[in-house]
């Protein structure tokens, strides 16, 4: 499933909008920062997860390799352990692609 886009820059996002941007259950979130140590969202005053950008940026890199290319969560930690800085620039370029892709199909779809 694609990622759903954002409609505009913050500089925190709640769990809820977090989860709802990868299309997940906010519980596999939390699952998530337990399993993977480059996830540290800090919390608020009543406890509840906020999510910086580059927080935002780390889950999708774990989405891509675990729903998208299916590795398993050892081998998604090996290999960001092993290639963070390359994975994040290939992540990113791949989502700006798909964007492109998106908005070619629906320029063809308007012809």
């Amino acid at each position: 499933m694609p990622l759903k886009e954002r409609e505009s820059f913050k500089l925190y996002y709640s769990i809820g909008e977090v989860a709802e941007m990868l299309d997940v259950n906010a519980s596999l979130l939390r699952f998530w920062e337990k399993e993977f140590d480059i996830i540290q969202p800090q919390k608020n005053a009543k406890g509840n997860r906020i999510y910086k950008e580059q927080d935002l940026k780390n889950l999708k890199l774990i989405h891509h390799l675990v729903k998208e290319r299916g590795f398993t969560l050892e081998g998604a930690k090996k290999k960001i352990k092993d290639q963070h800085k390359a994975l994040l620039e290939k992540s990113e370029m791949i989502e700006s692609l798909k964007h492109v892709k998106e908005m070619l199909l629906e320029l063809k779809e308007s012809l």
